[in-house]
């Protein structure tokens, strides 16, 4: 049995778009070097990002959440966090306008191949 859970914390700081930002492997790199992939679990060390916690530890939380941050998020912590409602809205419709133009892109992809595939 596992006594300990190795916990990672990539969304603090973290923020990506489809169009602005997209996520890339190098967004990665980081999470791969304290992973130590192919090591033994019993040599990876504590950073800021990664962290250990105890079968103990997660059991007392409020329903064994595994919702954990332990980062502070320093775009929480600016003028941004104070935007007013309109300004929010507009920027969750620009989020969303970009989101669909992304999933028709790829209906229009799909529907283009089923069309050579039939011909």
């Amino acid at each position: 049995m596992t006594s300990t859970l190795w916990m990672y914390d990539f969304r603090i700081g973290q923020h990506f778009t489809l169009k602005q930002n997209r996520l890339t492997r190098e967004h990665l790199d980081d999470f791969v070097r304290c992973y130590r992939p192919a090591k033994p679990r019993h040599t990876r060390e504590e950073t800021e990002r990664l962290k250990p916690f105890s079968y103990e530890e997660l059991v007392t939380r409020d329903k064994v959440n595994l919702d954990i941050t332990w980062l502070k998020d320093p775009s929480l912590e600016g003028a941004d966090r104070h935007l007013p409602p309109d300004v929010i809205a507009r920027e969750i419709v620009e989020d969303l306008t970009a989101a669909l133009g992304e999933l028709v892109a790829v209906a229009v992809l799909e529907q283009g191949k089923n069309r050579t595939s039939r011909g």
